[in-house]
């Protein structure tokens, strides 16, 4: 009875994250466009921050004090990247071949992927200096991300976005379309978004844990797998949504957008709270991420990525999610 009530928290902790994000993301848009903020800088910040919300929320929550479960705080973040990235951007190719915008390709894309490769870099090093590599463990704690860390990242963020914003200032970039509404239901929404994903990250957190102690699975799993899905539902809603609509370039943008947030943001104000042990696992999947990233990066050279290109990613996914489950 116990394990059917947790799944229910599970299920209900991932709807209160999804809707929060939603009201969230209206509300503060709304108050941004009574306050005559220019309509792209609130695609840039807030819609991006929105569908992000999730994955910020669980990972803060599993990085807090007393009991901080690090392990939840960083898979969630390396297994959201992998399914926006195979799943998102594959399920999209499969619907329309994907076209990609050459700002993407040449800035974002490439950013990405040497962000990750530098996060690893600076994790590696604790990696070699702690580690017996013919003892280890995957579940064994091999390097720690320092709070240091977690700070160079917050400030790599803001630096990311004021280049941003200017790079689209600049070139007169069209931004989302805003509904205003009145400024009492602005404040409203956003409160009551605010406080569904906060309460909806605590029960992804406590639930998870629960789950995979119930069935012996490690954190590290249950965070790349179930929770990292769960919190990439925006993405996924949001991406096939504008390739239905014939707006595919949409879904590459906000993969990739959403896959720098969660390493800057997720990750520094999570790293920022409390250290994040990482273990050998993680090290692995974080150098599987790598290879995927720099994988889609050249299927991506030719401006767009085709049906046989999805159908690869999304098999890549399954594979790489049946050696998680297995090893």
């Amino acid at each position: 009875m116990e394990m059917v009530l947790q799944i229910v928290l599970l299920v209900a902790g991932f709807v209160a994250l999804v809707k929060g994000a939603d009201l969230f993301v209206d509300g503060s848009s709304s108050l941004a466009a009574i306050f005559k903020v220019p309509s792209i800088i609130i695609g840039l910040t807030i819609v991006s921050m929105g569908t992000s919300a999730p994955e910020l929320a669980v990972s803060v929550s599993a990085a807090l004090p007393p009991e901080p479960s690090n392990e939840i705080a960083l898979s969630n973040v390396v297994g959201s990247n992998l399914f926006n990235l195979l799943m998102v951007l594959g399920v999209c190719a499969l619907i329309k071949p994907l076209p990609i915008d050459n700002a993407i390709k040449k800035r974002d894309f490439p950013f990405s992927i040497i962000l990750t490769i530098l996060l690893f870099a600076a994790l590696g090093v604790g990696v070699i200096k702690s580690t017996d590599f013919a003892t280890v463990k995957m579940s064994e704690d091999v390097t720690t991300l320092e709070r240091w860390m977690g700070i160079a990242l917050l400030v790599i963020f803001a630096i990311y976005m004021t280049v941003l914003i200017r790079s689209a200032i600049k070139n007169k970039t069209e931004g989302e379309e805003v509904k205003k509404m009145s400024p009492l239901k602005s404040v409203l929404f956003v409160l009551i978004g605010i406080a569904l994903i906060v309460a909806g990250g605590h029960f992804v957190v406590e639930s998870a844990k629960y789950i995979a102690a119930a069935f012996g699975m490690s954190e590290t799993l249950i965070g790349l797998t179930i929770v990292a899905v769960g919190t990439s539902l925006p993405e996924l809603v949001t991406s096939v949504v504008a390739s239905r609509k014939g707006e595919n370039g949409l879904a590459v943008g906000n993969v990739v957008g959403s896959n720098i947030f969660n390493v800057l943001l997720i990750l520094g104000v999570s790293g920022t709270i409390h250290p994040i042990g990482v273990n050998f696992a993680s090290m692995v999947d974080f150098a599987i991420l790598i290879a995927a990233s720099i994988l889609v990066f050249l299927f991506s050279l030719r401006n767009k990525i085709n049906r046989p290109q999805g159908s690869v990613m999304i098999l890549l996914y399954v594979a790489i999610m049946v050696f998680a489950i297995v090893r």
